[in-house]
Formats: structure tokens, sequence, C-alpha cells
């Protein structure tokens, strides 16, 4: 299977390291033209670096902005008018107690990790189903179904995010634009590393540490294992395709079988 986008703009938020930035590859590998976003000028100027290491003839494009607010997606608007891929991967998390959690903390959540995400959808959705060709992606999580107890806050927020995608896909019934959001199980990243340490013993090595954490806190994935970023980004690079024109407001999982339903 060939999966050509050649000519197609893609912008992947949050895409100077871990799953972002594994999406971003798979996109530019395609030969889609891929906007880089971070919050920091330098962060993204290190990650177009990288990538036009790896990947010859990358035509990449430097978008900075903090995407939590709307100066900061302004600033991506101002580089980006229009996008026919838009890949909503900027999120945060981190484990806190329940009882815990302040409402600033359950704010920025929401601003951060559903907030971004509607902001761009309402900015490049109109663009898109004007010209009858588009694709929006959210990055979603196994938390969202299974609400962790250690990140109550975060479970909501991808939820929501659901919430968001199904919506819009309705939005955009029936325009040749698909709307979907992709269900990402317990990924190897930087980020997850570290909040594997939280939970596990600091003195155990990353395989025993790994191994720990998913029989301790997730046991009831079927891969056993963390899911490396770039099978994440397979799958959007697919539903960013030609080939997934039928698949829309759907909630697609690459979760290792971690949530025990059969639908979504």
């Amino acid at each position: 299977m060939r999966i050509d986008l050649d000519g197609r703009t893609a912008l992947v938020t949050g895409s100077t390291q871990g799953i972002g930035s594994a999406i971003a590859t798979g996109l530019a590998r395609a030969g889609a033209r891929v906007a880089i976003n971070g919050r920091g000028e330098q962060s993204v100027r290190s990650a177009i670096e990288s990538l036009e290491t790896s990947i010859e003839g990358a035509d990449l494009v430097a978008a900075p902005g903090d995407l939590s607010t709307p100066e900061g997606a302004d600033a991506v608007l101002a580089v980006l008018p229009d996008v026919d891929i838009l890949v909503n991967n900027l999120g945060i998390f981190e484990a806190t107690d329940a009882l815990d959690i302040t409402d600033d903390e359950w704010r920025r959540f929401f601003e951060v990790n559903v907030l971004s995400a509607t902001r761009l959808i309402r900015t490049y959705l109109p663009g898109m189903i004007e010209r009858g060709r588009g694709r929006v992606l959210s990055i979603a999580s196994d938390s969202a179904i299974v609400i962790p107890r250690e990140m109550i806050h975060y479970g909501m927020s991808k939820t929501a995010l659901l919430a968001v995608s199904r919506g819009f896909a309705k939005e955009a019934a029936g325009t040749g634009v698909t709307v979907n959001s992709v269900i990402a199980g317990p990924t190897h990243t930087a980020g997850v590393e570290d909040f594997v340490y939280q939970l596990v013993d600091r003195d155990l090595p990353w395989d025993e540490a790994q191994r720990e954490f998913m029989r301790l806190h997730r046991p009831q994935s079927l891969l056993q294992r963390l899911i490396e970023p770039e099978e994440i980004a397979n799958m959007v690079v697919y539903l960013s395709s030609d080939l997934a024109s039928a698949t829309t407001g759907g909630a697609v999982r690459v979760d290792g079988g971690y949530v025990d339903a059969i639908l979504p």
C-alpha cells in the first residue's frame, strides 16, 4: 500500500518530539508539506533540522506558537493560513492524586488538550469544506474511555476530545472532509518514561520498569508492551490519505487492545 500525500499541507501540533514528531515524520515521508509546531522557535528549528537530516527533500515549515492561547494560534495562522491536514496532537499529562487536582489544573488541562484543538478546527475547517477536501485528526487516548485513577483530569480532557471530533464530523458531513480521532494506547515517549518512573521503582532499568508498569498499571493491554510512536503515526498517515475517504466521525484505536470493548 503506497500512500501519496504530495501537494498536501499538514499541521501537526506539538510536533517537536514524541508522537507528534513521529507523525510529522510519517507525513513528510509520504510527500506532504509539514508544519512543525512547538511553543518556542528554537525547539521547532531543532526539530526541523533533525527531520531534514533523516528525510531527503522534506518540505518543512516552522510554525511556533503556544496553541493553548489565542495569541499562539494567531501566530501559527499567520504562517499557515490554510492546511489540508490538521493533526491535533498537542497534549499534557501528569499523575496527580484525584482529590489534589486544583481548579487551575482542571482548566489548564482543558485549555491545552481540548480548547487548542477546538480553536484550530474552527479556524481551518471552513477552508477545507470550501475546497471539498481535508482531514482533521485529533490524538485522543485510551484514558478517554478507561479513566485512570491517577490522572482523572487528563482522562476528562481526552473524553472531551472524542466528543469534539464527533461533533465537527457532523458539521463537515457530505463535504468530502473527514474528522476523526485516534485513540492511542500507552506509548513509549520520553514523557511517558518519566511518568512510568513516577509509578514504579526509579532504580529499575528501563526494560524492567516498563514491564512492571504494564503489569501493575496497564494489565489489560493485549500487546503487553508500550506502543512505539511510529505505530501511532502509521494510522495517522493512513487516515490522512484518500484511502480513508469513508472513515469519518470515528474513534480509531491504536491502543494495543488496551480498551476492553468492541467499540470504539
